[in-house]
């Protein structure tokens, strides 16, 4: 019982040490761009999505900076609006 007890707190600073070890290369990946995030160059964006019912959602995407509002699922995709040319940010 007591080396039960006595391995305890090892076990705790060793799965700290690790949660920090993985925090701070995340945070390196990320500043690095190596991350999730918005990359310059990319062509095609998902705006915003609206979920309609349980199976179908509306979509804003921008492509080439043109919005189109697209209804995906139920069976068949279509495009309900085509927004025309939109102020893209950062340009």
């Amino acid at each position: 019982m007591t080396e039960t007890l006595s391995s305890i707190p090892w076990a705790v600073a060793a799965l700290a040490v690790t949660i920090a070890a993985i925090l701070l290369f995340a945070r390196l990946a990320a500043r690095a761009g190596l991350g999730a995030g918005p990359r310059a160059g990319r062509r095609l964006a998902v705006v915003e999505t609206l979920a309609v019912d349980a199976r179908r959602r509306l979509v804003i995407a921008r492509i080439d900076g043109r919005e189109a509002v697209l209804l995906l699922g139920g069976g068949n995709d279509l495009v309900v609006a085509d927004l025309g040319r939109t102020a893209e940010p950062g340009r």
